[in-house]
């Protein structure tokens, strides 16, 4: 694990150069969400690997599907086995840009898009997010809201529930990163 985020920042480093003002966190937050009729779906991660570099204004977020807790643990075995398949494909990443300018010495909250691709369950799509990132006390936090459709990534959902759950799944993000030395 410990060498799968070496690389994973290391990728993220080797896209630019210059002075760099990278900031990352290995405890982020996702969340995900679903209202239905038949029964609301809640999964949350707070096992989050996530850097931003201020400075090249790139950004690479990486979770382990099997990190997601569900309030029913009948949820969290069928979302691990049937849905993800995370023994197959066992995390989801994200890399990309954001626009907008982010001045490291004034501590303010920055409206930002950030643009780039998820890859999950093996499928690499673009998606384009309003975020905040908000610089405080030495930290960088971010927050950012979007919804993705699992039909988009190649996940099945089972016949006999399809018609009872909804299509969409409202996604939450949260970090709060150091600058990484």
């Amino acid at each position: 694990m410990k060498c799968l985020i070496n690389i994973f920042l290391l990728t993220l480093l080797a896209s630019g150069s210059g002075y760099a003002q990278i900031y990352t966190t290995r405890t982020g937050f996702i969340g995900f969400y679903s209202k239905t009729p038949l029964e609301d779906i809640r999964a949350e991660n707070k096992q989050v690997y996530a850097a931003i570099d201020l400075s090249q204004k790139t950004m690479a977020f990486m979770v382990l599907l099997k990190g997601f807790i569900f309030p029913k643990e009948l949820m969290q075995e069928h979302f691990n086995e049937n849905y993800v398949e995370s023994d197959k494909y066992p995390k989801a990443t994200f890399s990309g840009i954001y626009t907008g300018n982010i001045s490291s010495g004034k501590e303010a909250a920055y409206q930002v898009m950030v643009v780039g691709t998820l890859r999950l369950h093996q499928v690499a799509r673009q998606i384009e997010v309003p975020a905040t990132l908000e610089l405080k006390n030495g930290r960088l936090m971010g927050t950012a809201e979007f919804v993705i459709r699992p039909e988009d990534y190649n996940i099945s959902i089972p016949s006999l529930v399809r018609d009872k759950i909804d299509k969409q799944l409202r996604i939450r993000i949260e970090v709060n990163c150091l600058i990484s030395k």
